[in-house]
């Protein structure tokens, strides 16, 4: 029998050693926002972040910025740290604010984006402070102008958007509000907006596949639960079909991606109240309609619960996202879907790192997943002001 105090030190070194076993990666903040008005460097990011070639990353903060309605901003390399500069600051305005969407880059250079108020006209929407817009950003010399390329009315056209803007090959834009998913056509000089689609659509806006199909999520406020749906062009208009309903108060929330044989992965987040969500994988048949597979139940505590942002993938196929809450602390995980057996269908979690609120926590958006494995993303909450911060999480 082993004497009480050497029982109590190699107790304590296997409880250091599955400490350290359970969160094997190295996650580092590479910027903390703060929430301080004179700070003016935005405020509780929930975006994915995009990246340029130069290895910058942009991404929006709903508040914060030089008025306190949100910003955009740059985090750039600099003497082996980080430089964040705020590229635009909203007023509140007529030109947006509260923007939550990702940011897109055309092939000039310019960003697009979203904001959910602001614009110029009043909404009906129970705030009174303006329907959001789409926005264009273009570098000007040293700064960056915006020009706003549409205001909401919320009627014909909706409100509120929460997903970014994508591309079609004519330059169309597309993206999701609280009534549809619309269309911009640039035209005279301007730009022609309509909804091409009705219906709630989830946070994650809309995805395009290589034939020009959208894909995208919608939520059914007297069922409580969400359906994946496809827009297809036909003769001018848009065919409208519904590739699966969910059951058991899920809905699908953030951004869909495919594989490269077509078939679609995405998340839900499961009941709003109190569901753990999933990881899916939708499949086509040859006779047009789709099964669904649930990837990965989650079952909350430990292991992550509500993974709200989608997910992306690594060349040898396994799956990476983030959960909202649950992990070690209860504030959030970055976990990783490692594939088991020879069918695909079968996945092991790893949660890669747990937040415990000093380096971030509640991570809305999705992540980036750069060559060599690393994985870039933002918290919406905690770090050193308590107002987020941009993550990097090292294999």
């Amino acid at each position: 029998m082993l004497p009480v105090k050497r029982a109590y030190i190699i107790l304590f070194f296997l409880s250091v050693f599955a400490a350290l076993s359970a969160q094997a990666q190295t996650e580092t903040v590479l910027y903390n926002f703060c929430s301080v008005p004179s700070c003016k460097d935005g405020s509780f990011p929930t975006s994915t972040l995009t990246r340029d070639s130069g290895g910058n990353f942009y991404g929006t903060t709903p508040s914060g910025g030089a008025f306190n309605a949100g910003a955009v901003f740059e985090l750039s390399p600099s003497g082996g740290g980080w430089t964040e500069s705020v590229l635009y600051s909203f007023t509140g305005g007529t030109d947006g604010s509260d923007p939550i969407s990702y940011l897109t880059f055309d092939s000039a250079g310019n960003l697009y984006g979203t904001t959910y108020f602001g614009g110029d006209y009043e909404c009906d929407n129970g705030y009174g402070n303006g329907c959001g817009v789409v926005f264009e950003l273009s570098p000007v010399g040293p700064s960056w102008a915006e020009t706003v390329l549409h205001s909401f009315t919320f009627k014909g056209d909706g409100g509120s958007p929460e997903g970014g803007i994508i591309f079609d090959s004519k330059g169309n834009l597309y993206g999701g509000n609280v009534q549809g998913v619309f269309e911009l056509s640039p035209s005279g000089g301007g730009w022609n907006a309509q909804l091409i689609y009705e219906g709630l659509i989830t946070e994650g806006g809309v995805t395009m596949d290589v034939a020009g199909n959208l894909f995208g999520g919608i939520y059914n406020q007297q069922h409580k639960t969400g359906a994946v749906f496809e827009l297809s062009p036909s003769g001018g208009n848009w065919k409208s079909t519904v590739l699966h309903n969910f059951i058991d108060d899920n809905y699908p929330t953030g951004t869909f991606v495919f594989d490269s044989t077509g078939n679609l992965y995405g998340t839900t987040s499961g009941d709003p109240c109190c569901g753990e969500g999933t990881v899916y994988k939708l499949t086509a048949a040859k006779n047009g309609k789709w099964t669904e597979r649930t990837l990965y139940p989650f079952k909350g505590t430990a292991n992550g619960r509500q993974p709200f942002a989608g997910v992306v993938f690594d060349a040898a196929g396994n799956i990476y996202g983030t959960t909202i809450y649950g992990g070690q602390y209860g504030m959030g995980t970055v976990f990783e879907l490692v594939r088991v057996g020879k069918t695909g269908y079968g996945y092991k979690e790893k949660v890669l790192w747990s937040f415990n609120g000093t380096d971030g926590s509640e991570p809305n958006g999705g992540l980036l997943l750069d060559s060599a494995g690393n994985l870039y993303g933002t918290t919406s909450q905690g770090g050193s002001y308590g107002a987020g911060v941009v993550f990097e999480v090292m294999p």
